[in-house]
């Protein structure tokens, strides 16, 4: 192995920055979690800030906030894998079907773009139609006399989830699709003719060929998915519920934490409740590997 390396040194070479930015930004800041075990003083430092074992652990468990930033998490969390995980799967799919390249090409481009926006362009886009002051969505609705008077959707805690999973979906459909298009198009194109020539539909064909061909890219992502199941959401959840009238349907894992931890300058609690997120976050990734081994793909 040592003379492999030697020999492809200048190959090693191109991984060297990829292990260097891993180890700074995900293997030093480990070195931070000490704080969920003190009650932290940036004055003191790590070393002379006094230790209190679980304290922070059982604050978190013992908080009123605890039930609601977990039900939010879990059920925020659901809905964007129930729903945005098969999104691109379906968008890939039907454009696999296209057989005008230009139009195809059109379909792609539009898709890909809003990955590309930040989540601040994404959020004033989503208020500016949801306005109650000639939002595009209400002018429409009352044209069609489906609602009298604007509908005020972003403060209106029932409409809240709805609407983060569909700025989701809309954001990354696109992107995400390009994963499932690249192993389509590695299918044998002889197996779709020799289906085609036995009678098969396409949408036998879908499901009895292409749906086969990428499963294991699927069960993959589904994997590590699963083992993001908890992080809900940051930047999109942050900046669409603006309004404090939300909080209750809207506070997750990662806003509570930045809410404790940076606004409140609670470190040691914030940090003990990012490290409990971790815990839990290794062990469903690891239960889905686990599950997913029996199919013959897995991520080890």
């Amino acid at each position: 192995m040592i003379k492999r390396l030697i020999k492809q040194w200048d190959i090693q070479m191109m991984v060297v920055p990829a292990i260097l930015f891993i180890f700074i930004f995900s293997y030093i800041p480990m070195y931070g979690t000490l704080m969920a075990f003190q009650d932290y003083n940036i004055f003191k430092g790590f070393w002379h800030s006094p230790w209190v074992g679980f304290k922070h652990f059982r604050m978190f468990f013992d908080s009123p906030d605890f039930w609601t930033v977990m039900r939010n998490t879990i059920v925020i969390s659901l809905l964007k894998l129930v729903v945005g995980f098969p999104a691109p799967i379906l968008l890939a799919l039907m454009l696999n079907e296209v057989r005008k390249v230009a139009f195809k090409r059109i379909v792609q481009t539009l898709s890909y773009l809003p990955h590309f926006m930040s989540w601040v362009i994404v959020a004033g886009f989503t208020m500016s139609m949801l306005s109650t002051d000639n939002g595009s969505v209400n002018i429409l609705l009352q044209a069609l006399h489906l609602i009298r008077e604007p509908i005020n959707w972003l403060s209106t805690s029932d409409y809240f989830w709805g609407i983060l999973i569909s700025s989701n979906v809309w954001k990354e459909i696109g992107f995400a699709s390009i994963i499932y298009l690249a192993a389509i198009a590695g299918v044998n194109p002889d197996m779709y003719e020799a289906a085609s020539i036995d009678g098969a539909s396409k949408l036998k064909q879908i499901f009895l060929i292409t749906i086969p061909a990428i499963m294991p890219v699927i069960i993959i992502f589904m994997i590590l998915a699963v083992g993001n199941l908890l992080t809900a959401g940051f930047e999109d959840i942050l900046l669409l519920a603006t309004n404090p009238a939300l909080r209750d349907v809207s506070d997750v894992l990662d806003t509570y934490v930045f809410r404790v931890g940076i606004k409140s300058s609670r470190f040691s609690y914030a940090t003990a409740v990012g490290l409990y997120k971790a815990i839990i976050s290794i062990g469903l990734l690891t239960m889905a590997n686990l599950i997913a081994r029996r199919s013959g793909n897995s991520l080890w």
